[in-house]
């Protein structure tokens, strides 16, 4: 106890000593990744500012901007701030920011401590790291440690392990809650499109669930109609179609639900947390 107290207090007179020369310095660790960004953080009052970026793409906050309010959602937790303003309103109730978000360079800044533990996340610092911790995706009582992500192109694939407990659990929640009526599984299908039979699929997309000792938990597969027939072929094929491979049924899936996925994807490469398994794309 006593160790943990020096600590603390070694961590405070850090943060009440730091100049803003110094959160050039900072990083921020989320989940165990090194988050990418192109704008360090600054500390204002002694508080570490963040880019919104960091907060809404990270942690799955959806941001809305309406003048100079900014609104961030993420479940059943809304929080409104506005610029240079210290007065926030979290669920219709005001609080008081010990500091005031700020606009520089076009970016809006915000006090990362408050904005996370707000949306359920652990904060602390150590040695010029800020460290957030996200509850991590349960299936069936397992922790799930990664999105196993793997793709094919004409000429090779790549595969990819994608990082960060927030990402995980919204790329899992819109499997959940996307997939349309229950069908029957198609008459082919596989990775390469086929050109002999009407009403084939191909798979465009494997999403696997790994637990921390890298085994499958549970593996969502999408596959897109092959196109290359005459139209009234291919009447009463769905464009998409999603297999719960764990489960071993089929279901009709949604472009908005593919073209979320793969936006979450794209930030979770941009900001860091993806490790790439393989490439074989010529």
């Amino acid at each position: 106890m006593k160790k943990l107290f020096i600590g603390i207090f070694a961590a405070c007179i850090l943060l009440l000593i730091m100049t803003p020369a110094d959160a050039a310095a900072i990083q921020i660790k989320m989940d165990d990744v090194l988050v990418k960004s192109d704008i360090a953080p600054e500390v204002k009052n002694n508080r570490t500012m963040v880019p919104l970026r960091v907060i809404s793409e990270n942690l799955g906050a959806q941001v809305h901007w309406q003048d100079a309010t900014i609104t961030l959602t993420l479940d059943k937790v809304t929080v409104q701030l506005k610029l240079s303003s210290r007065t926030i309103i979290k669920n219709g109730h005001p609080e008081q920011l010990d500091v005031q978000p700020f606009l520089k360079n076009n970016r809006a800044f915000v006090p990362i401590r408050f904005i996370a533990e707000t949306f359920g996340s652990q904060v602390h610092y150590s040695n010029g790291l800020v460290y957030i911790t996200n509850e991590p995706l349960l299936l069936d009582n397992v922790k799930i440690q990664a999105l196993r992500y793997e793709y094919h192109m004409t000429m090779g694939g790549v595969v990819q392990d994608i990082k960060g407990n927030a990402y995980i659990k919204e790329i899992h929640k819109i499997f959940q809650e996307q997939p349309g009526h229950p069908v029957a599984a198609p008459a082919d299908y596989s990775w390469q499109p086929s050109i002999a039979q009407p009403g084939s699929y191909s798979k465009t997309g494997q999403y696997d669930f790994q637990s921390i000792e890298g085994k499958s938990v549970q593996q969502f597969d999408i596959y897109s109609l092959n196109k290359g027939f005459p139209v009234e072929l291919l009447e009463g094929s769905p464009a998409l179609l999603l297999h719960d491979v764990s489960a071993n049924k089929w279901y009709i899936f949604t472009e908005k639900g593919v073209q979320s996925i793969s936006q979450l994807i794209q930030n979770a490469i941009k900001n860091g947390f993806n490790t790439v398994i393989s490439n074989t794309v010529a």
